[in-house]
């Protein structure tokens, strides 16, 4: 009987420990930040494929970008290292910016780096085209035919969107607002 009395008790104390443990995380991280794309420089505008016969030539990359953490509720006081933004991944969007309606797939990338609570982390080189979007419809017409075959039109115009995807150290999915920037391609 005793031992059933102290099984209880300790059980009873266990879930008290954790249920104190995430009232304590909540307390702390109430889902309190923003994570944003505060700078975005020097976006390509341009994409000339006939270049990347060149071995020094690099697909399109945008130069620098600026990640920012931000308190929700700034007057709330103190912040905590488990507001940092751990990032996952990104992905680029494109939709057409002239007349055609194909467009290449996403590019989504794993991509790691930790943007502090009230802090920035600062991106060099970000790619917004890799392979898979190049030998792809509507840019791969462009590199066979020289024209995109649905508007006969020798470039194209692509809006690329760019999402930053991340989550909190204590659990809490954030991600950025999509930037982005009209790029031409042409061969």
């Amino acid at each position: 009987m005793n031992r059933k009395k102290t099984t209880s008790l300790i059980a009873a104390l266990a879930l008290t420990c954790l249920a104190g443990c995430n009232a304590r995380t909540d307390r702390t991280d109430g889902g309190g930040v923003l994570l944003s794309i505060s700078q975005f420089q020097n976006a390509p505008t341009q994409f000339m494929l006939h270049k990347l016969a060149d071995p020094n030539t690099f697909l399109p990359f945008v130069p620098n970008v600026t990640l920012q953490n931000v308190v929700k509720d700034p007057s709330s006081g103190a912040t905590s290292m488990l507001e940092n933004v751990e990032l996952r991944s990104y992905e680029v969007i494109y939709t057409r910016a002239d007349t055609g309606k194909r467009v290449p797939p996403p590019l989504v990338v794993s991509f790691g780096g930790v943007v502090p609570v009230n802090g920035t982390l600062a991106i060099t080189n970000l790619t917004v085209i890799a392979n898979n979007q190049v030998q792809s419809l509507p840019i791969s017409d462009l590199v066979q035919f020289g024209v995109d075959r649905e508007t006969n039109s020798t470039f194209i115009t692509l809006n690329l969107s760019i999402r930053f995807f991340g989550r909190t150290l204590s659990g809490k999915e954030v991600q950025t607002t999509p930037a982005g920037f009209t790029m031409e391609v042409f061969q």
